[in-house]
């Protein structure tokens, strides 16, 4: 089971509980334990929001500091497009157009900011790498959480390197109505699709997003018995997530996972 990072989080942030060995450091913010105020507050206190394009910017920059004082080195800032776009933590370009990252090299900080979008943590069963994928419908939709894990096991050097997966916190399915559009993307990438969809209405559905990271993640042979978490709607709980879809101005979290050694 993976453990804490040496410094101290707020108490409120999401440590994984998952199987994987000691050196893979991971650990996804909450809207708790910043300095953003407003709608991006959390209760009495100040936010944890880590998203430029809202908010004051030297509060968002003041929470960026204050992860990156809890991380062996900076993350690596993805421009996030809602694409399928796989890159290095430790060569990729500032603010490259990108929604995964993986890593071999130890203390490269694989980071990808979410608020109703699924996270999805990767771990190689050994420690060999890791990696984060930004996995809302599009993504998922475009195969990022495949591209993610094939990418993890190419830098590995190991083509069949059993896989570790943890679903953070996202918009759950009684809060996601789509359309069918939706589910036609879905369709395309995923045949069992239509498992994680219940009809609303016309044309309208409820859509499971974890079910479908299950899915996406199954057809690169990350069986059911590899993945923890998917336990948190962002939707459901304004005390302790940000959500776009209930708020509208909202703020982001990140997820982080690198080596130790």
């Amino acid at each position: 089971m993976s453990a804490a990072p040496s410094a101290s989080l707020h108490p409120d942030w999401i440590v994984p509980a998952w199987p994987v060995p000691p050196t893979v450091r991971a650990f996804i913010t909450t809207r708790a334990g910043g300095v953003s105020r407003g709608p991006w507050s959390a209760g009495d206190g100040g936010g944890m929001n880590l998203g430029l394009g809202s908010d004051v910017p030297a509060d968002v920059l003041a929470n960026r500091a204050r992860l990156a004082s809890l991380l062996p080195g900076a993350p690596c800032w993805l421009r996030q497009v809602h694409g399928s776009v796989v890159v290095d933590a430790a060569a990729a370009p500032a603010d490259m157009a990108a929604d995964a990252a993986i890593a071999v090299r130890p203390r490269a900080v694989c980071c990808v900011l979410v608020a109703d979008c699924l996270p999805v943590l990767l771990a190689d069963a050994q420690g060999r790498g890791v990696g984060v994928a930004h996995a809302g419908w599009r993504g998922l939709a475009g195969g990022v959480i495949q591209n993610s894990v094939a990418a993890l096991r190419q830098a590995i050097g190991d083509p069949g390197a059993r896989i570790l997966a943890y679903l953070g916190p996202a918009i759950g399915p009684a809060h996601f109505e789509v359309g069918a559009e939706v589910l036609a993307a879905m369709r395309q990438s995923l045949p069992q699709a239509d498992a994680a969809f219940v009809a609303t209405g016309p044309a309208k559905f409820h859509a499971d997003l974890f079910a479908l990271a299950r899915q996406a993640l199954a057809q690169v042979q990350v069986p059911g018995t590899a993945v923890s978490g998917g336990a948190w709607c962002t939707a459901s709980d304004r005390a302790r997530f940000f959500s776009f879809r209930r708020d509208g101005v909202t703020g982001r979290h990140a997820a982080v996972i690198w080596l130790d050694a």
